[in-house]
């Protein structure tokens, strides 16, 4: 059975204070609204979260603006000397700010602390790639005209970060709009606000000018809607679910917005019989619950070749019954709680649809009775196509097992969803992984290997996953944007 550890090792004070940074200045909102902010782990309100007004609203487009005049004319390598300030600053940080996202998020210190020096990896690699926001020269018709391209910031820019990475989904846009020259206000979720305060601090801290980077928390609709409404902002960077990010695009399409949709997945894992079975089990059990399943390039959907079936099966619930499920803050934890108590619902719902068109509960299958919003570490064997689970992301530690024949009957069920983020492939032979890797519809794909997301390599989806990138080059190349310049000798 899974263990649970039920007793804190750890002090829990909550070490952040909450406010907006609004033209510099960070402040409580103008109303005074405010929202709890509860611990997972606990369901203990732990601190008051500020909610900004529409005059608070304004005030940061204003000072985004103007603070972008400013900005966009800094060089790179002043630019780059404050992002490398910042990253610094983060990883001296690190201990303290850790502790903040487990007890907001819940995951575990061990992940939290690999998220952070993640965002430190991040912000050091863009202020060194926004060295290399790189035009060209386009031989011209004529031998007096001299034809250049060259990449501009393209404005002040709105981040709309998701709770499950909130300290990665932060920084990324953070960093991306300032290594381009942008000024960027960012909207991160009501469930993780201590976070992203953290990051901030660490770029006013290290001599960002203000106005640079604005914070500000409250109702999602409301403050999106103003925000992206406004001609001030020029691009819209979201991580989000699918139908959030149809919203937001619908709104900025009203302005012509350029948008970044980082959208929700269902990632296929493909089993073939030649794959590695300890490793592929090993990778795919540690990924599988990797921040209690809630990541958007979490392995769900599970397809195993049927010769190793029964093998795969018993050694992914052997491995998944060794899980330490408990307070992310204990020391041997690896499972933590799910984000809030919705969550377990949808759990329920999920389970129970599967077994009554005929899964099977290996493990699991139930929320766990203690506070806090724990659900055990699931397996589910013999998950037919048309369970809830195999179509709707999960978004929880939900593994769906299901069996496979052939090649080409597995790519079509894998491609069968409108979602295509991430995938995953196991097999030892080289031409069945070229095959698999060029017929599945996915935006990342990972052969026998689950990290499909570093600083310098693009991250993105397609169809019902969003379209456009955070990192690598094309992350920087999302906030530039194109001008070319015909000079002919008077």
């Amino acid at each position: 059975m899974t263990s649970i550890i039920t007793t804190l090792d750890t002090a829990t004070m909550y070490n952040e204070t909450l406010e907006l940074l609004i033209d510099g200045h960070w402040c409580q909102g103008s109303t005074g609204e405010t929202l709890p902010l509860e611990n997972p782990a606990t369901g203990e309100v732990i601190a008051t979260i500020p909610c900004a007004s529409t005059e608070d609203l304004d005030r940061a487009l204003d000072a985004s603006q103007r603070a972008f005049e400013q900005w966009k004319d800094q060089s790179a390598m002043h630019r780059w000397t404050l992002l490398s300030k910042a990253a610094d600053l983060l990883e001296t940080r690190k201990p303290v700010l850790s502790r903040v996202l487990t007890q907001e998020n819940g995951k575990s210190l061990q992940e939290a602390n690999g998220e952070i020096q993640f965002c430190v990896d991040a912000i050091r690699w863009y202020a060194e790639e926004g060295k290399r926001a790189y035009g060209r020269i386009i031989p011209a018709r004529s031998p007096k005209v001299r034809q250049s391209v060259l990449k501009e910031p393209i404005g002040p820019a709105l981040g709309f970060a998701a709770w499950n990475f909130p300290a990665g989904n932060v920084a990324l846009k953070i960093a991306g709009a300032l290594a381009a020259g942008c000024s960027i206000i960012v909207k991160p979720s009501n469930e993780t606000p201590g976070t992203a305060v953290g990051i901030v601090r660490c770029f006013q801290d290290a001599g960002v000018p203000a106005g640079v980077i604005g914070l500000v928390f409250g109702p999602p609709g409301p403050i999106s809607e103003h925000l992206i409404a406004s001609p001030i902002p020029k691009k819209v960077s979201l991580t989000g679910s699918t139908p959030v990010g149809k919203r937001l695009q619908k709104l900025a399409a009203n302005t012509l917005k350029r948008c970044t949709m980082e959208l929700g997945g269902h990632a296929p894992v493909l089993v073939f019989e030649d794959a590695n079975l300890e490793r592929a089990l090993d990778l795919l059990v540690a990924a599988k619950f990797k921040n209690a399943g809630q990541v958007c390039t979490s392995p769900t959907r599970f397809y195993i070749q049927r010769s190793i079936y029964e093998a795969f099966v018993a050694g992914f619930v052997e491995r998944t019954e060794r899980l330490v499920v408990g307070n992310g803050l204990d020391q041997g934890v690896i499972m933590g709680p799910l984000i809030t108590a919705r969550r377990l619902d949808n759990m329920d719902e999920l389970v129970a649809d599967a077994k009554a068109q005929g899964a099977q509960v290996l493990t699991g299958g139930s929320r766990l009775e203690r506070e806090g919003f724990f659900f055990a570490p699931t397996v589910l064997r013999d998950v037919p196509d048309t369970a809830q689970i195999m179509i709707q992301e999960p978004f929880g530690p939900v593994a769906a097992l299901t069996v496979f024949d052939t090649f080409e009957e597995v790519i079509e069920r894998a491609n069968a969803l409108p979602y295509a983020l991430a995938a995953y492939i196991f097999t030892r032979d080289g031409s069945n992984a070229a095959r698999a890797s060029q017929a599945i519809e996915a935006g990342v794909v990972g052969i026998n290997h689950m990290s499909v997301h570093e600083a310098e390599t693009p991250f993105g989806g397609f169809n019902e996953s969003g379209y456009g990138h955070e990192s690598g080059m094309e992350g920087l190349d999302a906030y530039l944007r194109t001008k070319m310049v015909a000079d002919a000798q008077a």
